[in-house]
C-alpha cells in the first residue's frame, strides 16, 4: 500500500492507503478528494489536473497524450500531472498531491449537490 495525501485548494486534506496499480483519481474516486474528471478519466481534457508536491521521482513519466492534455490545462507547472494517467507503482513513497484550482471548480460541476460547501468557503 502506497501512503497517499490529497489537498485541495480549500485546504481539505485526505489521506490514504492505496494499492499500486491504480490512477491517482481512482484513487480520490474512491476515497472523496475532489478531483474533476469531466471526461470520465480517458485523458480527454485537463480537469484532473494536480501538482505532485512529495513523489515525482517515484512516479512514470509522462507519456505524450498526457504532455498534449496538460498544454490545456491553467497555471501548468514543472511537477503537473493529470490524475487519469498517473498509476501509483509498486514501490513508491508517499505522494503529496496537490489539486488544481481548475479540477475542484470542475468537481463542483460535476457534483452540484455539493455547491453549497463551495458558498460556505467562499472559493
Amino acid at each position: 500500500m502506497v501512503k497517499i495525501t490529497f489537498i485541495d485548494p480549500e485546504g481539505t486534506t485526505t489521506v490514504v492507503e492505496a494499492k499500486p496499480g491504480q490512477t491517482l483519481l481512482e484513487i480520490a474516486e474512491d476515497h472523496g478528494a475532489k478531483l474533476g474528471s469531466a471526461c470520465g478519466g480517458v485523458c480527454a481534457c485537463s480537469s484532473c489536473h494536480c501538482y505532485i508536491r512529495q513523489g515525482l521521482d517515484d512516479l512514470p513519466e509522462m507519456e505524450d497524450d498526457e504532455e498534449d492534455r496538460l498544454d490545456m490545462g491553467f497555471d501548468v507547472r514543472p511537477y503537473s500531472r493529470l490524475g487519469c494517467q498517473v498509476k501509483v507503482p509498486e514501490d513508491c513513497e508517499p505522494l503529496v498531491v496537490e489539486i488544481s484550482q481548475e479540477s475542484i471548480e470542475t468537481w463542483y460541476n460535476e457534483h452540484p449537490e455539493h455547491r453549497h460547501e463551495q458558498q460556505k468557503k467562499g472559493a
